[in-house]
């Protein structure tokens, strides 16, 4: 292949890559706007700015397209939290790590909203076929939280009156659904995972110390 063969080929997979990319983005949008069966490969086509049969070019099926936005949502949140925990010192705290691992996990949540608004809101409506593929990604995510939790439980940093996995499933529940009711024009995003962030180490309570009683 010569220079002009190779550059035209490598411009083409990127644009195919850029339309790939394109027609997720709206499969998610419109997956999260009207659920997986009421959503046509043809509306996902038009909203992507594409032929509907062109669509076969990128993916099998329908199933499919519905397969990589559900995984692209838990994987975009995964990395990003791996990404923060990754970043602190070796020798972080615990409380530390969690604290990242809530920030990365908001942010992954927060900016690629139609992903994961996706992820939560169709789920129940999807294919078993599409569901069993899907679980391994939010198995292993779920996983990771666990060892997180686990390594916090063992080095005497979390309470050990409640189960990891109910902290997990509690803790990643609710900041899940900040998908939902997040507004950034009441503030920043950084003023706003602190905000989360305190809640979920402290609660809601004044404590006593606070309140300056013995």
């Amino acid at each position: 292949m010569n220079d002009k063969s190779a550059s035209k080929s490598a411009g083409h997979d990127l644009d195919g890559n850029a339309t790939r990319e394109r027609i997720l983005l709206e499969a998610a949008r419109l997956f999260r706007q009207h659920g997986y069966a009421a959503t046509t490969l043809r509306e996902v086509a038009d909203a992507a700015g594409v032929k509907a049969g062109s669509i076969y070019y990128h993916f099998e099926s329908k199933e499919q397209i519905l397969g990589e936005v559900l995984d692209k949502g838990i994987k975009i949140v995964y990395e990003t939290v791996r990404a923060r925990i990754d970043a602190l010192p070796k020798d972080a705290p615990w409380r530390d790590r969690i604290a990242a691992g809530i920030e990365g996990h908001l942010w992954g949540m927060l900016h690629h909203g139609d992903f994961t608004s996706a992820n939560m809101r169709i789920y129940g409506q999807i294919p078993e076929s599409a569901k069993a593929k899907h679980r391994v990604v939010r198995r292993e995510y779920a996983d990771y939280w666990d060892q997180l939790l686990q390594s916090a439980l063992a080095a005497g940093e979390l309470r050990a009156d409640a189960s990891t996995t109910i902290i997990r499933l509690f803790v990643i529940g609710a900041l899940n659904w900040t998908v939902e009711w997040y507004n950034p024009e009441r503030g920043s995003f950084q003023d706003f995972a602190r905000q989360i962030t305190a809640i979920i180490f402290d609660g809601i309570l004044v404590h006593e110390k606070s309140l300056g009683t013995q």
